[in-house]
């Protein structure tokens, strides 16, 4: 056993080598005449083989491909597991269920490989999802299901009489479809005497039968002659065809005169008149001295013979004793010597000469004994191709030639070549085509014009020059419909394959692809096949679509090229979560909303596509404080808008978030989320209060008194005297006072303030009266107001008691960061007003420098004083410089600490 060693390249390029034992396969036999032989090969796809008869039914199983290349059975049918054909009606078809090869319809071996020597049906198949091709070689082997079969039932033969022996006659070959061992093998001839067969093998299933003449033939002994000739192939049993030849004999004058009887016996006058013919030489003596003898002059051909007829009567007879060859020698000159018996002898000559007439017993030959040619393909029409050339010895019409083709020249050839029949002068004649036949033997004949023409057959070898007239072709073998595109770079896109119908360089084909797009093409095993690949990862966000351009270009001068163009789809993957438009959000909501009611949306987007960007939306609601207000609302998960619950209360609620998550439908799914911040915008929904002073009842209608003599601050609401009181001003004044806020609808209450002028004295009494009386309604108020001055006063003392221990307990050396307030002059109390809200308040506190501000974080004492000096440039600069405080003005500062928070703490008390 041999041991082979083929190479197999994986799909990322890497080699190895296999030895495998050539017969080491699997041999299997069936019923049906399948025969299968399998090679397996080990790498990026496999190679399987296997041998069938031809003329097998429709549905006949031909090997489980599958099975032997150990792809699971389940996965076949979602993977698409078939045979890519460009055929109409295929020879053979895949089982998607179990992997069965079988065939698709009778397969005839003449008709799908035409008397080829091998017959192989190559299989591409496919699976997708991942992309794998697999090839598969299917053997027809040829039945012998065709007998031999001659053009003519009859062929009829005119031959001369006098052919010699060993002249050939070419005859038509009997044609069988089968091949190899089933074409024609061998020919044989009925039983005869004068012929046999030869048998002439030109090669691919071409045996040509020559009659040859073994025994010169008798016209007189036989007319005609009839043959069977027999074609017989190899087949077990042998079939076979026949033809009966009828060969006519030309007759030819080879016969002389022969009289009827041996001895004529006449009596002659002697009056006999002159002119009696003589044959014989005459000698006037007799007896001894009369014509004695004949002599010939030396030769090959001829021989004398003198016959005695008594009475000095000698006749000479010529006989030729050698045939006579009038291309050698046209004529022979014989001197012929008649001596009589004398002595001396006299004699006489006569000088014969012999002229050789021509007869046709030479055949045309050709001056080569080998004729070949190189002939381009694409020739002109009436191009020359070749001039055979033939010679024949006779003369006359015996010698003149004349060329046809031969009887074995079929109709294709006789469409393709044209034969000048006087010139020898071979022509095109129809289109040459590389592709369709490389080399042709074409079989000339060459006749003379003799009674009976003698021909001579000569082959012509036409070898055909390939010529670069075929463009690339460009198949898409198998092809996905679309790519994930999270695959990674090395996957199989597409296979291509590549067929140049030029051979050489001119069939040698480099495939490119054109645009710098994220794909490859890497070569495969087989000849001019190309796998498509990814050489860097996809983003179908980016390019949801690639219109590949391949390139094929042969090698030929001048190269020829194809262009196709594939369009590659990349699939969707769930890679992208969804993105909301803003992050966070921020809504303003406006109090008092109506329940149930959409208040706003939030809305993401999803960069992919179909169910992985089909987006839900839904409100996070966990235990944690963020969330707790999310309880109020309501979201719509198709679109994301929200919902509230319930009406927002600016002054119980003013502000509040949570978080909505977007996910999306993917497989697997992904989500983000978001914050959305709410702010209650506050309507003009409560009326104003008046604390002070309460009123019981509400407000009491009344005329108010002349208002010259009082003023209220629009902002504090104090009621200030604007002069005196008089002697004539009543004792009694009754003011209504507004209170209104600043809404778009404006609210407002209204409170009556009675005002008694009354004496110093009288004013405690009437005052204390007064108070006895209100004590009872003010009971509450006064309460509420009591537990509120008490713990304000509580923690200003605690901060003053806190405020002192930490200034006294400072080191002395940390007085000099402190500077001395230049501007401070000793004075504690004057008026800063301040503006909260609509209202305005006075604040009665330490007196300060104009200019100068309390520094944030400076504990109380430290001002900012602004430094006038200028610098260079001519800017004024701000300095901030604590005040300076000496150990013997810690004091002075602690009391001014204390003068101010007493200030504030007056203020809030008042």
């Amino acid at each position: 056993m041999q041991c082979c060693e083929p190479v197999y390249e994986f799909d990322d390029g890497v080699l190895f080598s296999l030895c495998l034992l050539e017969f080491l396969s699997a041999i299997s036999f069936t019923k049906k005449g399948v025969f299968a032989l399998i090679f397996f090969w080990i790498g990026a796809s496999a190679q399987i083989r296997y041998s069938i008869s031809e003329e097998l039914k429709e549905g006949t199983v031909i090997g489980n491909v599958a099975k032997d290349l150990t792809i699971d059975l389940s996965t076949l049918k979602e993977r698409g597991f078939r045979i890519v054909s460009g055929s109409n009606e295929p020879l053979f078809q895949l089982n998607q269920n179990d992997g069965i090869l079988y065939v698709n319809r009778k397969i005839d071996r003449e008709e799908v490989c035409e008397r080829s020597t091998v017959c192989l049906v190559n299989l591409k198949t496919v699976l997708e999802n991942p992309l794998e091709i697999h090839y598969v070689s299917v053997e027809v082997l040829d039945v012998n299901d065709h007998s031999p079969s001659f053009p003519e039932k009859e062929k009829r033969l005119e031959i001369s009489e006098s052919a010699l022996p060993g002249a050939r006659f070419q005859l038509q070959a009997a044609r069988d479809p089968d091949g190899g061992i089933y074409s024609v093998q061998q020919y044989k001839l009925s039983q005869n005497d004068n012929f046999r067969i030869e048998v002439k093998d030109r090669g691919e299933d071409r045996k040509m039968p020559i009659l040859i003449l073994q025994k010169q033939l008798d016209r007189e002994s036989a007319k005609n002659h009839r043959l069977l000739l027999t074609a017989i192939d190899g087949g077990k049993p042998a079939r076979s065809g026949t033809i009966e030849i009828i060969v006519e004999v030309l007759d030819v004058n080879d016969n002389s005169p022969v009289f009827t009887k041996d001895v004529y016996s006449v009596m002659l006058g002697e009056n006999s008149p002159v002119g009696a013919t003589l044959q014989a030489a005459r000698d006037p003596d007799g007896g001894i001295y009369s014509v004695q003898q004949y002599k010939l002059s030396q030769n090959d051909n001829f021989r004398i013979e003198v016959k005695d007829r008594g009475e000095d009567r000698k006749m000479p007879i010529l006989i030729l004793q050698k045939q006579l060859d009038r291309e050698s020698a046209k004529n022979h000159r014989l001197l012929l010597t008649a001596i009589d018996g004398g002595k001396p002898a006299r004699s006489g000559t006569i000088e014969i000469i012999v002229e050789v007439l021509d007869v046709n017993d030479n055949s045309p030959v050709f001056t080569k004994d080998v004729y070949s040619v190189m002939l381009g393909e694409n020739s002109p029409v009436g191009a020359t191709v070749i001039q055979v050339k033939a010679t024949d010895l006779d003369e006359d019409a015996n010698g003149e030639i004349i060329y046809s083709f031969g009887n074995g020249v079929d109709d294709k050839l006789l469409r393709l070549f044209g034969l000048d029949p006087n010139t020898g002068e071979l022509t095109v004649k129809g289109l040459i085509d590389y592709e369709v036949n490389n080399i042709y033997d074409i079989d000339i004949q060459a006749s003379d014009k003799g009674p009976v023409p003698l021909t001579t057959d000569k082959s012509v070898i036409v070898k055909i020059i390939d010529v670069n007239d075929n463009a690339p072709e460009i198949e898409v073998t198998s092809f996905s419909k679309a790519i994930p595109e999270d695959s990674r770079p090395g996957t199989t896109v597409a296979l291509i394959s590549v067929n140049d119908l030029d051979s050489g360089l001119n069939g040698k084909v480099l495939c490119s692809v054109m645009e710098d797009l994220p794909f490859k093409l890497m070569s495969s095993l087989q000849d001019n096949m190309y796998s498509v690949v990814t050489k860097l990862p996809l983003d179908r966000e980016k390019v949801s679509q690639y219109d590949l351009t391949i390139v094929a270009t042969d090698q030929g001068h001048p190269p020829l090229s194809s262009v196709k163009t594939i369009s590659v789809v990349v699939s969707d993957v769930n890679d992208n979560s969804p993105e909301f438009s803003l992050s966070p959000y921020t809504f303003y909501v406006t109090e008092n909303n109506e329940p149930g009611a959409s208040v706003f949306s939030v809305s993401a987007s999803d960069r992919d596509i179909d169910e992985n960007a089909f987006i839900s939306y839904h409100i996070l609601r966990d235990s944690g404080e963020e969330n707790k207000w999310a309880s109020f609302l309501n979201l719509n998960s198709e679109n994301g808008n929200i919902f509230a619950l319930k009406s927002f209360d600016f002054e119980t609620l003013k502000t509040f978030k949570f978080q909505v998550v977007a996910t999306d439908s993917g497989i697997p799914s992904l989500s983000s989320n978001v914050t959305v911040n709410v702010f209650i915008l506050d309507q003009n929904d409560n009326a104003p209060v008046i604390l002070y002073p309460v009123i019981a009842n509400g407000s009491a209608a009344g005329e108010v008194t002349d208002h010259s003599l009082f003023a209220l601050d629009r902002y504090t609401g104090q009621i200030r005297t604007l002069r005196s009181f008089t002697e004539t001003d009543e004792t009694e004044n009754k003011l209504v006072i507004l209170v209104k806020d600043n809404g778009n609808v404006s609210l407002s209450a209204t409170a009556t303030v009675i005002i008694n002028v009354v004496e110093p004295k009288e004013a405690f009494a009437a005052s204390d009266v007064k108070s006895a009386v209100k004590d009872e309604e003010e009971n509450s108020v006064t309460f509420y107001l009591i537990i509120t001055l008490m713990s304000v006063s509580a923690l200003f003392i605690i901060s003053i008691i806190v405020l002192i221990v930490m200034q006294c307990s400072k080191a002395p050396d940390d007085s000099s960061k402190y500077l001395q307030d230049v501007n401070y002059d000793g004075t504690l109390c004057h008026s800063i007003q301040y503006r909260s809200g609509d209202k305005r308040y006075m604040l009665v506190g330490p007196r300060m420098s104009i200019g100068s501000t309390i520094a944030p974080g400076s504990n109380g004492n430290t001002l900012v004083v602004p430094d006038h000096r200028r610098s260079a440039s001519g800017e004024v600069r701000s300095l901030k410089r604590p005040v300076q405080e000496s150990p013997t003005d810690q004091c002075s500062a602690e009391s001014l600490c204390m003068s101010l928070m007493m200030a504030y703490y007056s203020h809030y008390v008042c």
